[in-house]
Protein backbone atom coordinates (compact mmCIF):
# COMPACT_ATOMS: atom_id res chain seq x y z
CA UNK A 1 0.00 0.00 0.00
CA UNK A 2 1.59 3.52 -1.03
CA UNK A 3 0.52 6.88 0.64
CA UNK A 4 1.43 9.74 -1.40
CA UNK A 5 3.49 12.23 0.71
CA UNK A 6 1.60 15.42 0.87
CA UNK A 7 2.05 18.19 3.32
CA UNK A 8 -0.87 19.46 5.91
CA UNK A 9 -0.95 22.73 4.05
CA UNK A 10 -0.92 21.01 0.45
CA UNK A 11 -3.76 18.79 1.40
CA UNK A 12 -7.16 20.82 -0.09
CA UNK A 13 -4.82 21.84 -3.14
CA UNK A 14 -4.01 18.56 -4.49
CA UNK A 15 -7.38 17.25 -3.61
CA UNK A 16 -8.78 19.89 -6.25
CA UNK A 17 -6.35 19.07 -8.78
CA UNK A 18 -7.77 14.88 -8.16
CA UNK A 19 -11.24 16.28 -8.78
CA UNK A 20 -10.49 18.24 -11.55
CA UNK A 21 -8.55 15.03 -13.10
CA UNK A 22 -11.51 12.86 -12.27
CA UNK A 23 -14.37 15.64 -13.49
CA UNK A 24 -16.89 13.43 -15.94
CA UNK A 25 -17.31 15.96 -18.06
CA UNK A 26 -16.32 19.68 -19.14
CA UNK A 27 -18.25 22.11 -16.81
CA UNK A 28 -18.68 26.16 -17.27
CA UNK A 29 -16.53 28.07 -16.16
CA UNK A 30 -18.93 30.50 -13.85
CA UNK A 31 -19.99 27.47 -12.01
CA UNK A 32 -16.95 25.46 -12.05
CA UNK A 33 -15.43 26.55 -8.93
CA UNK A 34 -18.53 25.87 -7.12
CA UNK A 35 -19.06 22.08 -8.28
CA UNK A 36 -15.77 21.54 -6.92
CA UNK A 37 -15.82 22.58 -3.77
CA UNK A 38 -19.15 20.40 -3.08
CA UNK A 39 -17.50 17.28 -4.47
CA UNK A 40 -14.58 18.35 -2.57
CA UNK A 41 -16.94 18.44 0.87
CA UNK A 42 -18.67 15.71 -0.08
CA UNK A 43 -15.87 13.10 -2.39
CA UNK A 44 -19.57 12.35 -4.73
CA UNK A 45 -18.98 13.19 -8.60
CA UNK A 46 -23.17 13.15 -8.78
CA UNK A 47 -23.01 16.88 -7.98
CA UNK A 48 -21.81 17.58 -11.48
CA UNK A 49 -24.91 16.86 -12.64
CA UNK A 50 -27.32 17.03 -9.84
CA UNK A 51 -26.41 20.80 -8.95
CA UNK A 52 -29.23 23.06 -11.03
CA UNK A 53 -28.45 26.68 -11.63
CA UNK A 54 -31.27 29.52 -12.25
CA UNK A 55 -29.77 31.94 -15.21
CA UNK A 56 -26.82 34.07 -13.76
CA UNK A 57 -27.61 33.18 -10.56
CA UNK A 58 -23.71 32.85 -9.13
CA UNK A 59 -23.24 36.42 -10.55
CA UNK A 60 -26.36 37.85 -8.63
CA UNK A 61 -25.19 36.28 -5.27
CA UNK A 62 -21.30 37.46 -6.03
CA UNK A 63 -23.25 41.23 -6.42
CA UNK A 64 -25.23 40.93 -3.62
CA UNK A 65 -22.60 39.60 -1.17
CA UNK A 66 -20.42 42.50 -2.25
CA UNK A 67 -22.86 44.86 -1.20
CA UNK A 68 -23.60 43.18 2.05
CA UNK A 69 -25.98 40.74 2.01
CA UNK A 70 -26.36 38.53 4.47
CA UNK A 71 -26.91 34.58 4.86
CA UNK A 72 -29.59 32.60 6.75
CA UNK A 73 -29.08 29.29 7.19
CA UNK A 74 -31.82 26.51 8.59
CA UNK A 75 -29.15 25.15 10.60
CA UNK A 76 -26.40 25.89 13.16
CA UNK A 77 -23.75 23.65 11.19
CA UNK A 78 -24.36 25.03 7.93
CA UNK A 79 -24.17 28.69 9.74
CA UNK A 80 -20.17 27.11 11.56
CA UNK A 81 -19.16 25.70 8.03
CA UNK A 82 -19.96 29.52 6.35
CA UNK A 83 -16.34 31.80 6.65
CA UNK A 84 -17.90 34.29 8.61
CA UNK A 85 -14.63 36.05 8.74
CA UNK A 86 -14.70 36.33 4.91
CA UNK A 87 -18.09 37.28 4.61
CA UNK A 88 -18.20 40.21 6.62
CA UNK A 89 -14.83 41.68 4.78
CA UNK A 90 -17.93 42.53 3.05
CA UNK A 91 -20.39 43.64 5.48
CA UNK A 92 -22.58 40.46 5.47
CA UNK A 93 -23.59 38.31 8.02
CA UNK A 94 -24.66 34.72 8.65
CA UNK A 95 -27.77 34.47 10.38
CA UNK A 96 -29.54 31.23 11.72
CA UNK A 97 -32.60 31.54 14.02
CA UNK A 98 -33.52 27.66 15.18
CA UNK A 99 -32.33 28.30 18.50
CA UNK A 100 -34.10 31.12 19.03
CA UNK A 101 -36.83 31.12 21.50
CA UNK A 102 -39.18 33.53 19.70
CA UNK A 103 -39.08 30.43 16.54
CA UNK A 104 -39.64 27.77 18.97
CA UNK A 105 -42.57 30.13 20.18
CA UNK A 106 -44.23 30.45 17.36
CA UNK A 107 -43.56 27.00 15.70
CA UNK A 108 -45.28 25.33 18.77
CA UNK A 109 -48.49 28.16 18.49
CA UNK A 110 -48.86 27.35 14.29
CA UNK A 111 -48.50 24.15 14.77
CA UNK A 112 -44.95 24.75 11.84
CA UNK A 113 -41.43 22.97 12.22
CA UNK A 114 -38.68 25.56 13.20
CA UNK A 115 -37.23 26.00 10.44
CA UNK A 116 -40.49 27.01 8.55
CA UNK A 117 -40.75 29.51 11.61
CA UNK A 118 -37.37 30.90 10.89
CA UNK A 119 -37.45 31.72 7.80
CA UNK A 120 -40.53 34.26 9.13
CA UNK A 121 -38.23 35.35 11.20
CA UNK A 122 -35.79 36.12 8.69
CA UNK A 123 -38.12 37.63 6.41
CA UNK A 124 -37.96 40.55 8.85
CA UNK A 125 -34.42 41.20 8.65
CA UNK A 126 -34.55 43.89 6.50
CA UNK A 127 -32.17 43.45 4.59
CA UNK A 128 -30.85 41.70 0.92
CA UNK A 129 -30.60 37.96 2.19
CA UNK A 130 -29.23 34.83 0.71
CA UNK A 131 -31.10 31.51 1.88
CA UNK A 132 -28.80 28.52 2.17
CA UNK A 133 -31.09 25.47 3.05
CA UNK A 134 -29.34 22.61 3.76
CA UNK A 135 -31.69 20.08 5.81
CA UNK A 136 -35.01 21.31 6.25
CA UNK A 137 -37.51 20.67 2.67
CA UNK A 138 -40.07 22.54 5.25
CA UNK A 139 -37.71 25.91 5.02
CA UNK A 140 -37.89 26.14 1.19
CA UNK A 141 -41.82 25.28 0.95
CA UNK A 142 -42.29 28.14 3.83
CA UNK A 143 -39.93 30.27 1.70
CA UNK A 144 -42.31 29.42 -1.19
CA UNK A 145 -45.21 30.93 0.70
CA UNK A 146 -43.38 33.70 2.20
CA UNK A 147 -42.56 34.32 -1.93
CA UNK A 148 -45.46 33.98 -3.79
CA UNK A 149 -47.48 36.67 -1.03
CA UNK A 150 -44.76 38.65 -1.51
CA UNK A 151 -43.73 38.85 2.28
CA UNK A 152 -40.19 38.48 1.03
CA UNK A 153 -37.85 39.18 -2.05
CA UNK A 154 -34.54 37.09 -1.14
CA UNK A 155 -31.71 37.71 -3.33
CA UNK A 156 -31.15 33.75 -3.98
CA UNK A 157 -32.06 30.70 -2.88
CA UNK A 158 -29.72 27.89 -2.13
CA UNK A 159 -31.90 24.88 -1.92
CA UNK A 160 -29.94 21.60 -0.83
CA UNK A 161 -31.53 19.67 1.60
CA UNK A 162 -30.61 16.05 2.48
CA UNK A 163 -33.41 13.26 3.18
CA UNK A 164 -36.49 11.21 2.43
CA UNK A 165 -39.58 12.94 2.85
CA UNK A 166 -40.83 16.16 0.78
CA UNK A 167 -37.35 16.86 0.20
CA UNK A 168 -37.55 16.16 -3.44
CA UNK A 169 -40.85 17.83 -3.92
CA UNK A 170 -39.38 21.36 -1.80
CA UNK A 171 -36.61 21.41 -4.23
CA UNK A 172 -38.82 21.64 -7.00
CA UNK A 173 -41.25 23.76 -5.67
CA UNK A 174 -38.53 26.06 -5.05
CA UNK A 175 -37.30 26.52 -8.71
CA UNK A 176 -40.82 27.69 -9.84
CA UNK A 177 -40.80 30.76 -7.46
CA UNK A 178 -39.56 33.76 -9.49
CA UNK A 179 -36.41 33.79 -7.55
CA UNK A 180 -32.63 32.75 -8.33
CA UNK A 181 -31.94 29.61 -6.98
CA UNK A 182 -29.20 26.81 -6.68
CA UNK A 183 -30.73 23.45 -6.19
CA UNK A 184 -29.39 20.12 -5.83
CA UNK A 185 -31.62 17.64 -7.58
CA UNK A 186 -32.92 14.65 -6.21
CA UNK A 187 -32.71 13.67 -2.31
CA UNK A 188 -28.86 14.18 -2.10
CA UNK A 189 -27.82 17.18 0.04
CA UNK A 190 -26.74 18.43 3.59
CA UNK A 191 -25.82 20.97 5.70
CA UNK A 192 -22.33 21.09 4.75
CA UNK A 193 -23.20 21.34 0.65
CA UNK A 194 -24.95 24.51 1.76
CA UNK A 195 -22.45 25.88 3.63
CA UNK A 196 -19.70 24.57 0.35
CA UNK A 197 -21.49 26.39 -2.04
CA UNK A 198 -21.86 29.15 -0.22
CA UNK A 199 -17.91 29.45 0.54
CA UNK A 200 -17.28 28.90 -3.05
CA UNK A 201 -19.41 31.89 -3.73
CA UNK A 202 -17.31 34.31 -1.16
CA UNK A 203 -13.97 32.58 -2.10
CA UNK A 204 -13.94 33.35 -5.55
CA UNK A 205 -14.97 37.20 -4.86
CA UNK A 206 -11.57 37.06 -3.75
CA UNK A 207 -10.39 35.79 -7.15
CA UNK A 208 -12.31 38.91 -9.48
Amino acid sequence: MEFENVLPADIERRSFEIIESELPREIESGIKPIVKRVIHTTADFDYVDNLCFSENVVEIIKAAIRNGADIVTDTQMARSGINKKRLAEFGGEVHCFMSDADVAENAKRNGTTRAAASMEKAAKLGKDVIFAIGNAPTALIKLHELIESKKINPVAVIGVPVGFVNVVQAKELIMTAEVPYIVALGRKGGSNVAAAICNALIYDLKAD
